[in-house]
């Protein structure tokens, strides 16, 4: 028996104890984990939202998955280099109701309210391509023919910027470049670049070097046109076109574009800081103000806490000495999470907070399948601790295939789902795993340590449960 309750001690000192560290570290004292606030995300922090779509038309199928997941680890490293606190950069595929997929890159940047300091924080990350000279044939007369007849037509009097845009995405021929063919040549297959200078006119270069996979296709590419341009493109527009003179093996190039020494040093940044593999369009911009997100906060704190009192008094007056177990309990489980929330640290949203405060239901729900169960086994006339044993034993399955099922439900959802419902997830499955240690073990040892027996009608009043 005394090693029953020195395990409850323990576990409730336990509980104590991270409760006590847990505020502390919200307030930023000079206590111990004082400097570990809650990381929340941009509905409640505040901040902006781009959403910007990823140009894949040229993209294979079986390469779709590992270019946008390129695009993503770029754009994340372009706004680390701006000391932005935890952006969040991921991307989603969506339907059209044509049927057409569009892939899209979703960037959010809390504590960033201007727009346009969101904008410029992630720049003109560079599109880097290597293109060939087109072959003189008809394909190259048909493009050339649609470009003229595109500039005749947008010098007419009086046209709009929108009559100017249909002329020039109607004509898929005017999507093509006339002198030059795209190759599998692009920045996703660079290493690094280097400024560096010409041994003669001191002029600024940028040398590029590629990776293994660029290296042998660039030695292709000059290996198959030499004495022919190579044209190198800089969000899409020419920056250098160099004759091949000869086959080049080493896997570096050299861009003499007439910079000057900031020029050359600002493309070498951006390059480095990861040239996009394909091209963005912004969509759409969201700001969120910091007050709006503080009453979001604030409202989920209320009706959290307003929620566990409520569920608090229910179990005491209904469940009597159980429900005060069961109470405390619920405290060391609302203690152990949001510690792991701080430690982990889990982003919380609204959505977040949604599923935390669904996932205190829950743990209730585990205590309340044991009550009921023990009170069964009370009504059978079994002594207490029997009727502990047992009924701990009845529900434990119950509470398993419950839990299970919402653990898978909170697992595809998290798989699945956008970051908004991924928030909602992966705060209710950990609440769910930690729910079934909070009603099983520690409910079960409080109640053990608690020593009673016999089946009097005190002992039946302070485990009984309703009006019995």
């Amino acid at each position: 028996m005394w090693r029953k309750r020195f395990i409850a001690f323990i576990l409730l000192l336990a509980g104590a104890t991270i409760g006590y560290f847990v505020y502390p570290s919200e307030q930023k004292t000079m206590m111990p984990f004082g400097d570990r606030p809650f990381k929340y995300g941009l509905d409640i922090e505040g901040g902006t939202e781009l959403v910007y779509e990823a140009d894949t038309s040229k993209i294979a199928a079986n390469e779709l998955r590992q270019t946008m997941a390129a695009l993503r680890d770029v754009i994340e490293r372009r706004v680390n280099l701006f000391g932005v606190s935890e952006p969040v950069v991921q991307t989603e595929e969506v339907n059209t109701l044509s049927g057409d997929s569009r892939q899209r890159l979703i960037v959010d940047l809390p504590g960033v309210t201007d727009i346009k300091q969101a904008v410029e924080l992630i720049g003109q990350t560079p599109l880097l391509e290597f293109k060939t000279e087109r072959p003189d044939g008809e394909e190259k007369t048909k493009i050339r023919e649609a470009y003229t007849k595109a500039q005749e037509d947008l010098k007419k009097p009086g046209i709009t910027d929108l009559e100017k845009q249909i002329i020039f995405y109607s004509e898929p021929l005017l999507q093509e470049d006339p002198n030059f063919l795209p190759t599998a040549l692009n920045g996703s297959k660079l290493a690094k670049a280097s400024l560096i200078f010409d041994s003669r006119t001191n002029e600024p270069k940028v040398l590029l070097t590629f990776t293994d996979e660029g290296r042998e296709l660039f030695a292709s590419i000059t290996k198959e046109n030499i004495g022919k341009a190579v044209a190198i493109y800089l969000d899409g527009a020419p920056i250098s076109t160099p004759t091949v003179r000869e086959a080049i093996l080493d896997g570096n190039a050299e861009i003499s574009g007439n910079f000057n020494i900031q020029e050359a040093q600002e493309l070498v940044g951006r390059l480095n800081s990861g040239a996009l593999p394909v091209p963005i369009v912004l969509l759409s911009t969201q700001t969120i103000g910091a007050s709006l997100g503080e009453r979001a906060l604030t409202s989920g704190v209320r009706a959290g806490l307003y929620g566990v009192l409520l569920v608090a008094l229910f179990l005491i007056l209904w469940y009597r000495a159980p429900g005060i177990v069961a109470t405390v309990a619920l405290a060391i489980y609302i203690a152990v999470m949001l510690a792991i929330f701080k430690f982990i640290p889990v982003t919380l949203t609204a959505a977040g907070i949604a599923g935390f405060i669904l996932s205190i239901g829950m743990a209730v729900d585990a205590n309340i399948l044991i009550f009921e169960r023990m009170k069964e086994e009370l009504m059978k006339g079994k002594d207490i601790a029997d009727a502990m044993h047992d009924g701990f034993a009845r529900a434990w399955l119950s509470i398993r295939d419950s839990n299970v099922s919402s653990i898978i439900s909170a697992t595809i959802l998290f798989w699945f789902g956008t970051s908004l419902v991924k928030g909602f997830a992966l705060t209710l499955g950990l609440g769910v795993l930690i729910s079934m240690f909070s009603a099983i073990t520690v409910t079960r040892t409080f109640l053990y340590s608690l020593g009673t027996h016999g089946s009097g009608k005190v002992v039946r009043f302070l485990f009984g449960s309703g009006l019995k």
